[in-house]
């Protein structure tokens, strides 16, 4: 079982001694990934976030969330094994040019560590504050996707999509792996489910319940098929508590990356909870 940290450049973790003793330890300690996570800012009111039960985004509204690959750079510097990974950016807020361009630099300068976790976003407010229709994120989110690996492929290249066109470009320099990033799709939602089906190289839904994942893949698996690929091929991720009974029920139902929250911001403490997690936890 592969085990990331998730929530890596949030709150305490926004500072970068903090953030480099995290993203350090936790490749000493045999960790797999590192994933930051994305709002570029939250408008006040808000829509309530739709997976926590009061309606409360993890941490809060205050909560210090810096930008989520400007980290990752940072930490392609101080480590050598650790996939560096966004959990995730909220991709129809970003023009997939800039993105892929950005995406392939962190990449080149990490020796091929990069990993791209995507979601559609669900803060009607942030995507009005950034001036993109709330609405047309689906299809924003698809056509990028598919505009960002033609890119890393493709030289020149050309895309003409609904949202997205250019003509002939240029892009380099191009990801250090072959074929270009991997894309994980986050959400919770069916379409989140058929949109990792149809497009990912992995899937990581923010659901916890071993049964509600259950539904989830099973979704992924009908629009893989119905799209002509093999859902095997598809890496499935999952959070979980830091408990070895947690670990296993997502295992049961085809988990191979388990994610957890880090393990308290004592910076003296915080080894021993990496270690504690990887070892009794993860290899549990």
């Amino acid at each position: 079982m592969k085990a990331g940290i998730i929530f890596a450049n949030s709150g305490p973790f926004s500072r970068p001694e903090l953030f480099g003793r995290l993203a350090r330890e936790a490749e000493e300690c045999g960790f797999d990934s590192i994933w930051t996570v994305e709002h570029v800012v939250v408008p006040q009111p808000h829509m309530p976030y739709p997976g926590s039960k009061d309606g409360q985004m993890p941490g809060g509204d205050n909560v210090a969330i810096p930008d989520p690959l400007i980290p990752l750079a940072y930490a392609a510097a101080i480590t050598s094994k650790i996939k560096l990974a966004t959990g995730i950016v909220i991709l129809p807020q970003r023009h997939p040019l800039y993105l892929a361009k950005q995406l392939a630099t962190i990449d080149l300068l990490s020796h091929g560590r990069m990993l791209l976790g995507i979601g559609s976003g669900w803060m009607k407010e942030e995507f009005e504050a950034v001036g993109v229709d709330y609405h047309a994120r689906g299809a924003r989110t698809d056509e990028s996707i598919q505009a960002m690996r033609a890119l890393w492929t493709e030289n020149p290249t050309t895309f003409h999509g609904k949202h997205f066109h250019f003509h002939d470009v240029k892009s380099l320099p191009k990801p250090a792996q072959a074929g270009g990033i991997p894309i994980h799709i986050g959400g919770h939602s069916p379409a989140a489910a058929r949109r990792a089906g149809r497009f990912g190289d992995g899937f990581f839904p923010t659901i916890v319940d071993p049964e509600k994942l259950k539904d989830m893949f099973g979704m992924m698996r009908d629009a893989a098929k119905a799209a002509g690929r093999n859902p095997d091929t598809i890496e499935l991720s999952a959070m979980a508590a830091a408990k070895a009974d947690a670990v296993k029920a997502a295992q049961d139902v085809g988990v191979t990356r388990v994610v957890f929250g880090p393990p308290g911001s004592d910076p003296a403490k915080l080894r021993a909870g990496l270690e504690r997690i990887a070892n009794e936890v993860a290899k549990a």
